[in-house]
């Protein structure tokens, strides 16, 4: 399965201008042979609205807004299956509530161009809830080519409204037992911290082999994280016995680059 991630720094309320980011991202990618592509959360209009007032002139219609339109030439000219968020308003004459019913979403089309999901944010963060309602619940449904498919969107991944265990993980025990073999998160998902001028490293130490019914995963490693690299000093087999001697001033085995594959040194 090919799978392709599009990041990009889209701006609040900027549309047309977040479109013309992703159209040159996608230019210059070039990508062939795609199974999905995913966009973030909100791609387009941008995320951090402080009002349903500042959000109205950026709310799409349900599945055919501009997001929507821009979903379906993408995935007819990359031949792909495209998860991209909107801003969701559901039409007056369709809608339960007597206040505009709005939602954190995201629309989902097939390699033909045909709408197959739209998925509604079931936990909301407290930017959403300037706005949006709650969607309904998690959503898992079939879609060919990619198997039985789970979605959520960021917060989905955390305890309902920071309140329930996080030993509850509602999203994650939901896609267990949906028997999920792939599961699509749109993202706008923050980081609290500047990065470290400084590597830092992580050391693994595991064991492997058996204890009756328990098998240890070994993969003993050392680590070396510093901004968006992830340098592999040594790591061993799941079931190796061997002692790992690495040196950190020295060059890695291998890294891990933001945006790429793991390249060996």
């Amino acid at each position: 399965m090919r799978i392709a991630c599009l990041q990009f720094d889209p701006q609040v309320g900027d549309v047309a201008n977040n479109f013309t980011k992703a159209y040159a991202i996608l230019a210059k990618a070039e990508p062939e042979d795609l199974d999905l592509l995913v966009l973030p959360e909100m791609a387009f209009s941008g995320y951090n609205f402080s009002s349903l007032e500042q959000i109205t002139p950026y709310l799409e219609p349900t599945t055919s807004g501009v997001t929507s339109s821009w979903a379906r030439t993408t995935a007819l000219k990359y031949s792909c299956v495209v998860t991209v968020g909107y801003p969701e308003k559901v039409d007056d004459a369709l809608s339960r509530s007597s206040n505009p019913e709005c939602y954190n979403s995201t629309v989902t089309v097939d390699n033909e161009g045909k709408t197959i999901a739209n998925y509604r944010k079931s936990f909301l963060y407290y930017t959403d809830e300037t706005w949006a309602h709650e969607g309904s619940g998690f959503y898992c449904g079939i879609i060919k080519g990619l198997g039985t498919v789970a979605m959520g969107i960021c917060m989905d991944l955390n305890p309902y409204k920071f309140e329930t265990p996080w030993s509850t993980c509602e999203f994650a025990c939901y896609v267990l037992q949906k028997k999920a073999n792939l599961v699509i998160l749109s993202m706008a998902w923050l980081t609290r911290q500047d990065q470290l001028p400084y590597e830092i490293i992580v050391i693994l130490a595991n064991r492997c082999g058996t204890e009756g019914e328990a098998t240890y995963a070994g993969t003993s490693t050392v680590l070396g994280i510093k901004d968006d690299e992830v340098n592999v000093y040594g790591i061993l087999g799941r079931g190796e016995e061997k002692l790992l001697i690495v040196d950190t001033d020295e060059h890695p085995m291998a890294k891990i680059i933001s945006g790429t594959k793991s390249t060996e040194i």
